[in-house]
């Protein structure tokens, strides 16, 4: 599957708070880990990877995020070594080229940059990876649609904590969102772009 010349790989937040042991761990996050590390090694320039920053404490989270933090509490900004906001190691050498954008929900699309980013290099499609699945993925994508871009998953290189809601995920964005999104693997991508 050729696409246009105008893309950017988007992935999400591959980043030690989720690889590593933590009450978010994503256990098999290290299992599309390389083909994550493929896409950026062809195309860093291209590569834009998003990070989950969670708030200095549960009274700075704005609304309902108050109460989600008083249930993780320990994954804020004052219990939380602050190098596991840091990409995995294996990521961590292709940015720059690659950017880095930060953004305290799940949808990296609220504060208007990375739009705004996007719009200016008239980017038309957006090749996604990462994790979860089921959380931070999917409110990208659905994000994404809404702004119109086109969307290339790669379905061996996003993850979730749980298999269910992955293919659950995964069914949903294959049954709803066929018009606007293809589920490629990442080898038949990278081998259509040449």
């Amino acid at each position: 599957m050729k696409i246009s010349e105008n893309w950017r790989h988007l992935c999400i937040d591959m980043q030690r708070i989720f690889a590593e042991e933590t009450p978010w761990q994503v256990p098999w996050m290290g299992r599309v880990l390389p083909q994550v590390i493929e896409v950026a090694r062809h195309h860093s320039e291209r590569t834009v990877f998003t990070r989950f920053i969670p708030p200095r404490s549960a009274q700075t989270a704005v609304g309902a995020w108050s109460d989600y933090y008083r249930k993780w509490w320990m994954m804020t900004g004052e219990h939380l070594p602050p190098e596991m906001l840091e990409l995995v190691p294996e990521l961590q050498s292709f940015a720059p080229p690659a950017r880095i954008i930060d953004k305290m929900v799940y949808s990296p699309w609220l504060e208007g940059l990375l739009a705004q980013e996007l719009a200016r290099d008239q980017v038309r499609t957006l090749v996604v990876s990462g994790g979860e699945t089921d959380v931070c993925v999917l409110s990208t994508i659905l994000g994404a649609i809404d702004l119109g871009f086109r969307i290339v998953v790669l379905s061996d290189a996003v993850c979730s904590g749980t298999d269910e809601t992955h293919d659950a995920a995964i069914d949903l964005l294959a049954k709803r969102f066929s018009v606007q999104l293809d589920l490629v693997e990442t080898e038949a991508f990278l081998s259509a772009q040449g």
